[in-house]
């Protein structure tokens, strides 16, 4: 008999796959997708299905391939991410799921366990039952929370046996995203001349650069604000990071600071290091002020509202007795990564954004119940 998707996520919840976002801090038990990678390596070994881990041993990621049969199905790949954000602050149990009041919470049960767990109860239903019409990938990807190695690792599984389109699961509250910003990371850095704080004129004061230089970063945001995408909004910059100093008694030689940039479609790391440089170079910072690193965290998703993950979600959501909705979203997804590689998709889960990485975080139990009946409305449908 197969099991609900609440019950999936009861046993996803309760299984640590904290991802340590470069810290050294985290109870090893707590720390890796290893665990849950096994677990649902062996739950899909249970139904039959053809799956193997990819990636490190303490960091994998688990790949799944089932085959409809059909000879003229298309075959979808649905990732949803292993890992979770660390739980600082939680004020509920972080790995004890409870359910009340058609909540069920704990870390990661909206972002994004509760994904995996409504696939994995559709999957079960539809192979019981014996109605599979198009052919699935499962993908449980790990590090998606920082640097997005486990869906690389995926990527080089699949380089034979690539899907045509690709589902990631994010909370959306059930909308079909298709659109959606990137994130880059550029970290600058200043360097001074230390000396006693006494008499600082004798020093340079690299944190009184940096000052200057984010002066510069807020300037080219609020230019940013001014060419906005007609459905995502603008381009973003925020300075989330400053730091450096030895002492309050020493003019500091060295100092950093670290900027988040939400990207649009069609924008790259490049561009991003050329208006930051632009800026500096405005402000007469060029010389004083270094970029150490441009990097591209996660890339802009930009599938067509009209592609072929559209239409054949749309169609699973009114099959299900569902609104077809679309939406855009400001966040970044693996989605994107696939995208950049060749493999466009959308991004669609049950949950909210405002309830992920939270303090209290849950996730609505109707709404994975109702991802759950796409899901299997999805894996029956014919291919047009």
């Amino acid at each position: 008999m197969s099991r609900s998707a609440e019950d999936y996520l009861k046993d996803y919840v309760a299984i640590p796959s904290v991802n340590p976002m470069g810290r050294s801090d985290q109870p090893p038990e707590w720390v890796g997708e290893g665990r849950l990678a096994g677990h649902i390596q062996e739950e899909l070994r249970g139904l039959g299905v053809d799956v193997q881990l990819v990636g490190s041993s303490d960091r994998p990621s688990v790949v799944g391939f089932v085959e409809s049969g059909r000879v003229h199905a298309d075959t979808v790949l649905v990732a949803s991410h292993l890992d979770t954000v660390p739980v600082d602050g939680m004020e509920i149990p972080a790995f004890d799921p409870v359910v009340a009041a058609g909540r069920l919470s704990g870390r990661g049960s909206c972002d994004t366990k509760s994904g995996m767990a409504a696939l994995m109860a559709a999957l079960d239903r539809v192979l019981e039952r014996g109605t599979l019409k198009r052919n699935l990938i499962v993908v449980g990807e790990s590090d998606e929370e920082l640097g997005s190695r486990g869906v690389q690792d995926v990527l080089g599984l699949l380089e034979q046996d690539r899907p045509d389109w690709v589902l990631a699961t994010e909370p959306t509250e059930l909308k079909v995203v298709h659109k959606h910003k990137g994130v880059a990371l550029i970290r600058l850095e200043a360097k001074g001349r230390a000396c006693h704080s006494s008499n600082p004129l004798e020093g340079r004061n690299a944190l009184v650069t940096l000052s200057h230089a984010a002066i510069a970063l807020d300037g080219l945001s609020r230019r940013l604000a001014e060419d906005p995408d007609p459905d995502l909004g603008p381009g973003t910059l925020s300075v989330g990071q400053m730091g450096g100093g030895l002492a309050p008694n020493i003019v500091p030689d060295h100092g950093f600071l670290v900027a988040d940039r939400r990207l649009l479609p069609g924008e790259t790391a490049e561009d991003v290091r050329r208006q930051v440089e632009e800026s500096l170079t405005e402000a007469g910072l060029q010389d004083d002020v270094e970029i150490s690193a441009c990097i591209m965290g996660k890339p802009p998703l930009s599938t067509p509202h009209d592609h072929v993950s559209v239409r054949h979600c749309h169609h699973a959501l009114a099959s299900s007795g569902q609104e077809a909705a679309t939406g855009m979203v400001a966040f970044g997804t693996d989605a994107g990564v696939f995208e950049q590689s060749g493999l466009p998709g959308v991004v669609m889960g049950p949950g909210s954004i405002r309830e992920a990485h939270t303090s209290k975080e849950f996730v609505e139990l109707d709404q994975v119940s109702a991802m759950t009946d796409f899901f299997e409305a999805l894996l029956t449908q014919e291919t047009p």
